[in-house]
Protein backbone atom coordinates (compact mmCIF):
# COMPACT_ATOMS: atom_id res chain seq x y z
CA UNK A 1 0.00 0.00 0.00
CA UNK A 2 1.26 3.49 -0.83
CA UNK A 3 0.21 6.78 0.74
CA UNK A 4 -2.95 7.02 -1.38
CA UNK A 5 -4.15 3.79 0.22
CA UNK A 6 -4.10 5.48 3.65
CA UNK A 7 -5.81 8.74 2.73
CA UNK A 8 -9.44 9.21 3.80
CA UNK A 9 -9.48 5.96 5.75
CA UNK A 10 -10.48 4.72 9.19
CA UNK A 11 -8.08 1.93 10.18
CA UNK A 12 -8.15 -0.53 13.06
CA UNK A 13 -4.78 -1.07 14.69
CA UNK A 14 -1.95 0.32 16.78
CA UNK A 15 -0.93 3.69 15.35
CA UNK A 16 2.74 2.84 15.81
CA UNK A 17 2.36 -0.11 13.43
CA UNK A 18 -0.03 1.55 10.97
CA UNK A 19 2.02 4.71 10.60
CA UNK A 20 5.08 2.56 10.01
CA UNK A 21 3.71 1.92 6.51
CA UNK A 22 3.56 5.64 5.65
CA UNK A 23 6.48 7.43 3.94
CA UNK A 24 8.54 10.10 5.67
CA UNK A 25 7.30 13.71 5.73
CA UNK A 26 3.78 13.12 4.37
CA UNK A 27 1.40 14.42 7.09
CA UNK A 28 0.48 18.08 7.56
CA UNK A 29 -1.17 17.92 10.97
CA UNK A 30 -1.56 15.39 13.77
CA UNK A 31 -4.32 16.16 16.28
CA UNK A 32 -5.07 13.62 18.98
CA UNK A 33 -6.14 12.92 22.53
CA UNK A 34 -4.51 9.64 23.61
CA UNK A 35 -5.69 7.61 26.60
CA UNK A 36 -4.51 9.42 29.71
CA UNK A 37 -2.64 7.45 32.36
CA UNK A 38 -4.88 4.89 34.11
CA UNK A 39 -7.86 6.21 32.15
CA UNK A 40 -10.25 4.53 29.65
CA UNK A 41 -9.35 1.15 31.17
CA UNK A 42 -12.52 -0.57 30.00
CA UNK A 43 -11.95 0.71 26.45
CA UNK A 44 -8.18 0.69 25.98
CA UNK A 45 -6.80 -1.17 29.00
CA UNK A 46 -5.15 1.80 30.69
CA UNK A 47 -1.47 2.70 31.03
CA UNK A 48 0.05 3.41 34.44
CA UNK A 49 1.53 6.88 34.99
CA UNK A 50 4.98 5.44 35.73
CA UNK A 51 4.99 3.57 32.40
CA UNK A 52 3.29 6.22 30.28
CA UNK A 53 6.35 7.88 28.76
CA UNK A 54 7.93 4.56 27.75
CA UNK A 55 4.60 3.50 26.22
CA UNK A 56 4.05 6.73 24.29
CA UNK A 57 7.54 7.61 23.01
CA UNK A 58 7.73 4.91 20.27
CA UNK A 59 4.47 6.28 18.91
CA UNK A 60 5.58 9.91 18.85
CA UNK A 61 8.80 8.80 17.16
CA UNK A 62 6.58 7.64 14.30
CA UNK A 63 4.65 10.91 14.44
CA UNK A 64 7.93 12.78 14.05
CA UNK A 65 8.96 10.66 11.08
CA UNK A 66 5.73 11.01 9.07
CA UNK A 67 5.11 14.71 9.86
CA UNK A 68 6.20 17.20 7.21
CA UNK A 69 8.90 19.71 8.22
CA UNK A 70 6.21 22.43 7.99
CA UNK A 71 3.65 20.35 9.91
CA UNK A 72 2.38 20.45 13.50
CA UNK A 73 1.41 17.99 16.23
CA UNK A 74 -1.33 18.97 18.70
CA UNK A 75 -1.46 16.80 21.83
CA UNK A 76 -4.49 17.04 24.13
CA UNK A 77 -3.54 15.52 27.47
CA UNK A 78 -3.94 16.04 31.22
CA UNK A 79 -1.92 14.85 34.20
CA UNK A 80 -3.76 12.87 36.87
CA UNK A 81 -3.67 12.65 40.65
CA UNK A 82 -1.78 9.70 42.13
CA UNK A 83 -1.49 9.18 45.90
CA UNK A 84 -2.74 12.67 46.63
CA UNK A 85 -0.51 14.63 44.26
CA UNK A 86 -0.28 15.44 40.56
CA UNK A 87 1.84 12.92 38.69
CA UNK A 88 4.58 14.37 36.47
CA UNK A 89 4.23 12.00 33.49
CA UNK A 90 2.93 14.75 31.18
CA UNK A 91 5.92 16.98 31.87
CA UNK A 92 8.30 14.04 31.64
CA UNK A 93 6.82 13.28 28.23
CA UNK A 94 7.37 16.85 27.01
CA UNK A 95 10.99 16.80 28.17
CA UNK A 96 11.65 13.42 26.52
CA UNK A 97 10.04 14.57 23.26
CA UNK A 98 12.33 17.60 23.15
CA UNK A 99 15.30 15.30 23.58
CA UNK A 100 14.12 13.30 20.57
CA UNK A 101 13.91 16.26 18.19
CA UNK A 102 10.53 17.86 18.82
CA UNK A 103 10.21 21.60 19.36
CA UNK A 104 7.71 22.54 22.07
CA UNK A 105 6.37 25.52 20.14
CA UNK A 106 3.36 26.56 22.20
CA UNK A 107 0.87 25.45 24.83
CA UNK A 108 -2.84 26.15 24.54
CA UNK A 109 -5.40 25.68 27.26
CA UNK A 110 -8.82 24.19 26.62
CA UNK A 111 -11.25 25.74 29.11
CA UNK A 112 -14.30 23.49 29.42
CA UNK A 113 -17.09 26.02 29.64
CA UNK A 114 -19.71 23.53 30.83
CA UNK A 115 -17.61 21.78 33.47
CA UNK A 116 -19.94 21.13 36.39
CA UNK A 117 -18.88 21.92 39.99
CA UNK A 118 -17.01 19.51 42.19
CA UNK A 119 -14.90 19.42 45.33
CA UNK A 120 -12.38 17.01 46.82
CA UNK A 121 -10.62 17.27 50.21
CA UNK A 122 -7.63 19.12 48.76
CA UNK A 123 -8.64 20.32 45.28
CA UNK A 124 -11.49 21.34 42.99
CA UNK A 125 -12.75 19.90 39.73
CA UNK A 126 -10.53 20.14 36.66
CA UNK A 127 -12.12 22.42 34.08
CA UNK A 128 -9.22 22.72 31.65
CA UNK A 129 -6.75 20.56 29.73
CA UNK A 130 -3.41 21.02 27.98
CA UNK A 131 -3.09 21.33 24.22
CA UNK A 132 0.62 21.06 23.49
CA UNK A 133 1.80 22.28 20.10
CA UNK A 134 4.92 20.54 18.80
CA UNK A 135 6.73 21.12 15.52
CA UNK A 136 9.84 19.83 13.74
CA UNK A 137 11.26 23.27 13.01
CA UNK A 138 10.76 26.90 14.01
CA UNK A 139 9.25 27.86 10.67
CA UNK A 140 6.03 25.94 10.08
CA UNK A 141 2.68 26.33 8.32
CA UNK A 142 0.28 28.59 10.20
CA UNK A 143 -2.73 30.67 9.09
CA UNK A 144 -3.57 32.93 12.03
CA UNK A 145 -6.16 34.95 10.10
CA UNK A 146 -8.36 31.84 9.89
CA UNK A 147 -9.09 31.87 13.63
CA UNK A 148 -9.59 35.56 14.28
CA UNK A 149 -12.42 36.56 16.62
CA UNK A 150 -14.62 39.66 17.00
CA UNK A 151 -12.84 42.49 18.81
CA UNK A 152 -15.57 42.66 21.43
CA UNK A 153 -17.48 45.32 23.32
CA UNK A 154 -14.39 46.43 25.25
CA UNK A 155 -13.25 48.37 22.18
CA UNK A 156 -16.31 50.63 22.28
CA UNK A 157 -15.17 52.20 25.55
CA UNK A 158 -11.41 51.56 25.53
CA UNK A 159 -10.85 53.28 22.18
CA UNK A 160 -12.98 56.37 22.83
CA UNK A 161 -10.33 58.24 24.78
CA UNK A 162 -6.74 57.45 23.90
CA UNK A 163 -3.78 58.93 25.74
CA UNK A 164 -0.54 59.84 24.02
CA UNK A 165 1.03 56.58 25.15
CA UNK A 166 -1.89 54.68 23.60
CA UNK A 167 -0.87 56.07 20.20
CA UNK A 168 2.69 54.72 20.19
CA UNK A 169 4.47 51.48 20.86
CA UNK A 170 4.99 51.11 24.59
CA UNK A 171 8.01 48.88 25.10
CA UNK A 172 7.81 46.54 28.03
CA UNK A 173 9.31 47.94 31.22
CA UNK A 174 10.67 44.51 32.10
CA UNK A 175 12.53 44.16 28.83
CA UNK A 176 10.43 41.32 27.45
CA UNK A 177 10.42 42.85 23.99
CA UNK A 178 6.65 43.12 23.78
CA UNK A 179 4.77 46.38 23.43
CA UNK A 180 1.47 47.85 22.32
CA UNK A 181 -0.08 50.63 20.29
CA UNK A 182 -3.74 50.75 21.30
CA UNK A 183 -4.65 53.11 18.47
CA UNK A 184 -3.94 50.31 15.99
CA UNK A 185 -7.25 48.73 17.03
CA UNK A 186 -9.37 51.70 15.88
CA UNK A 187 -11.79 50.54 13.20
CA UNK A 188 -10.92 46.88 13.53
CA UNK A 189 -13.73 44.37 13.83
CA UNK A 190 -11.60 41.23 14.22
CA UNK A 191 -8.65 40.39 16.47
CA UNK A 192 -6.30 37.49 17.01
CA UNK A 193 -7.37 35.14 19.81
CA UNK A 194 -5.44 34.22 22.93
CA UNK A 195 -4.07 30.74 23.60
CA UNK A 196 -7.06 29.92 25.85
CA UNK A 197 -9.83 28.13 23.95
CA UNK A 198 -13.26 28.34 25.60
CA UNK A 199 -15.25 25.33 24.35
CA UNK A 200 -17.87 23.06 25.87
CA UNK A 201 -17.23 19.33 26.27
CA UNK A 202 -20.18 18.32 24.12
CA UNK A 203 -19.32 15.43 21.85
CA UNK A 204 -21.05 13.18 19.32
CA UNK A 205 -20.84 9.94 21.26
CA UNK A 206 -21.78 10.24 24.92
CA UNK A 207 -20.98 6.55 25.43
CA UNK A 208 -17.35 7.09 24.46
CA UNK A 209 -14.90 7.29 27.35
CA UNK A 210 -13.62 10.75 26.39
CA UNK A 211 -15.25 14.06 25.53
CA UNK A 212 -13.67 15.72 22.51
CA UNK A 213 -15.78 18.48 20.91
CA UNK A 214 -15.57 18.83 17.14
CA UNK A 215 -14.87 22.54 17.50
CA UNK A 216 -11.51 21.72 19.11
CA UNK A 217 -9.83 19.91 16.18
CA UNK A 218 -11.60 22.25 13.76
CA UNK A 219 -9.86 25.24 15.36
CA UNK A 220 -6.41 23.73 14.89
CA UNK A 221 -7.20 22.42 11.40
CA UNK A 222 -8.14 25.96 10.36
CA UNK A 223 -5.04 27.40 12.01
CA UNK A 224 -2.44 24.92 10.80
CA UNK A 225 -3.62 23.49 7.48
CA UNK A 226 -5.09 24.46 4.13
CA UNK A 227 -7.64 22.65 1.98
CA UNK A 228 -6.36 19.35 0.64
CA UNK A 229 -3.82 18.84 3.45
CA UNK A 230 -3.64 15.54 5.34
CA UNK A 231 -4.81 15.45 8.97
CA UNK A 232 -4.16 12.37 11.12
CA UNK A 233 -5.62 11.29 14.45
CA UNK A 234 -3.66 8.24 15.69
CA UNK A 235 -6.04 7.74 18.66
CA UNK A 236 -9.16 8.36 16.65
CA UNK A 237 -11.90 7.21 19.05
CA UNK A 238 -15.31 7.92 17.54
CA UNK A 239 -13.77 9.93 14.69
CA UNK A 240 -14.30 13.55 15.67
CA UNK A 241 -11.00 14.79 14.21
CA UNK A 242 -11.66 13.03 10.90
CA UNK A 243 -15.20 14.42 10.72
CA UNK A 244 -13.79 17.91 11.33
CA UNK A 245 -11.15 17.43 8.62
CA UNK A 246 -13.73 16.15 6.15
CA UNK A 247 -16.02 19.07 6.98
CA UNK A 248 -13.19 21.51 6.23
CA UNK A 249 -12.14 19.85 2.95
CA UNK A 250 -8.97 18.27 4.28
CA UNK A 251 -7.84 14.69 3.74
CA UNK A 252 -7.80 12.55 6.87
CA UNK A 253 -6.62 9.31 8.42
CA UNK A 254 -8.03 7.93 11.66
CA UNK A 255 -6.45 5.04 13.56
CA UNK A 256 -7.78 3.29 16.65
CA UNK A 257 -7.38 -0.10 18.31
CA UNK A 258 -11.09 -0.33 19.14
CA UNK A 259 -13.04 -1.83 16.25
CA UNK A 260 -16.44 -0.66 17.52
CA UNK A 261 -15.32 2.96 17.60
CA UNK A 262 -13.81 2.63 14.13
CA UNK A 263 -17.19 1.47 12.84
CA UNK A 264 -18.84 4.42 14.57
CA UNK A 265 -16.27 6.78 13.02
CA UNK A 266 -17.03 5.25 9.62
CA UNK A 267 -20.74 5.96 10.08
CA UNK A 268 -20.07 9.55 11.09
CA UNK A 269 -17.80 10.14 8.10
CA UNK A 270 -20.39 8.64 5.75
CA UNK A 271 -23.02 10.99 7.19
CA UNK A 272 -20.71 13.99 6.83
CA UNK A 273 -20.03 13.06 3.22
CA UNK A 274 -23.73 12.78 2.44
CA UNK A 275 -24.44 16.16 4.03
CA UNK A 276 -21.48 17.93 2.48
CA UNK A 277 -21.40 16.27 -0.90
CA UNK A 278 -17.97 17.68 -1.77
CA UNK A 279 -16.01 15.80 0.90
CA UNK A 280 -13.25 13.53 -0.39
CA UNK A 281 -14.27 10.05 -1.35
CA UNK A 282 -12.43 6.84 -0.64
CA UNK A 283 -12.65 3.49 1.14
CA UNK A 284 -13.27 3.62 4.85
CA UNK A 285 -13.06 0.95 7.54
CA UNK A 286 -10.18 -1.52 7.18
CA UNK A 287 -8.25 -3.85 9.47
Amino acid sequence: MDLQDYIDRILVGDCEFVLGHLPNDCVDLIVTSPPYADQRQTTYGGVSPDEYVDWFIPKVDEFLRVLKPTGSFILNIKERVVNGERHTYVYELVIEMRKRGWLWTEEYMWHKKNSYPGRWPNRFRDSWEHLYHFTKQKKFQMFQENVMVPVGDWANTRLKKLSDTDKQRDNSKVGSGFGKNISNWIGREMAFPSNVLHMATECFNRNHSATFPQSLPEWFIKLLTKEGDLVVDPFNGSGTTCVAACHLNRHWLGIDTNEDYCRLAEERIAKERSLKGSCQNGPLFSQ
